[in-house]
């Protein structure tokens, strides 16, 4: 939002759909999934079209494929949290549990006098 802003922070109320917009029409990078598109089943709209009048007979669909969609994005961003574990548990190493009273060895490099 910093970008459509002036510097005395006084346009942002007018900028607010433009940045919502831009952002429910811009892939996740874990998902590579729209954010508007995994929650509403659709791409975001560009222009104004008419509601259709009626009941809405497609209601039990439109809510099992949004179900989904919500559990592809769960299980996408599930194997991305793997990776990201495993990546992480690569750099570290084994930490020695201290407990009171055990005696420790210190370097004094970092410490002020």
């Amino acid at each position: 939002m910093r970008i459509f802003i002036n510097h005395r922070q006084e346009q942002w109320p007018e900028w607010l759909g433009t940045v919502e917009f831009t952002y429910n029409n811009k892939a996740h990078s874990s998902t590579w999934m729209l954010s508007f598109k995994a929650n509403y089943r659709q791409d975001p709209r560009m222009g104004f079209k008419g509601r259709k009048k009626g009941k809405y007979v497609r209601a039990k669909k439109f809510v099992e494929k949004m179900k989904e969609i919500q559990e592809e994005a769960k299980a996408v961003l599930g194997k991305v949290q793997e990776d990201m574990k495993k990546y992480t548990d690569r750099r570290r190493s084994e930490v020695n549990e201290y407990k009171e009273r055990d005696l420790v060895m210190l370097s004094t490099k970092d410490l002020k006098y």
